[in-house]
């Protein structure tokens, strides 16, 4: 049986120095389900495998600030790219801009299509 509600949320916990923090032990939640099965519902279930996928997709992928998640979601919908296509796309323009990167110039002489 699953103790824990995976539709109410992360689950609190405290640290050492007493803060709370919110932790997700999506491995734990599917061992769980995988034990009783039977007693899981379907929605709990697409839950928990939604978050799966969730970690699964952004593994290695650095954690910042709420404010900065949100912004990064904003602009990965803007552009249609991935979190971590935008990560490494502002590091990049950021690199080049503050001459840590060659910056990819147009050649004078080069073809373009018109458009600015």
């Amino acid at each position: 049986m699953i103790e824990y509600d995976p539709a109410a949320g992360p689950k609190p916990e405290t640290n050492a120095g007493g803060d709370t923090m919110i932790t997700t032990d999506t491995a734990t939640l599917l061992e769980d389900a995988a034990n009783g099965i039977a007693d899981v519902s379907r929605p709990d279930l697409q839950i928990m495998l939604r978050r799966a996928a969730l970690l699964l997709r952004n593994c290695g992928s650095i954690a910042f600030d709420d404010d900065i998640e949100e912004a990064l979601r904003d602009l990965s919908g803007e552009f249609g790219n991935t979190r971590n296509d935008m990560v490494r796309f502002i590091v990049r323009e950021w690199m080049e801009k503050n001459t840590y990167l060659p910056v990819h110039e147009l050649e004078e002489d080069g073809e373009v299509d018109g458009t600015a």
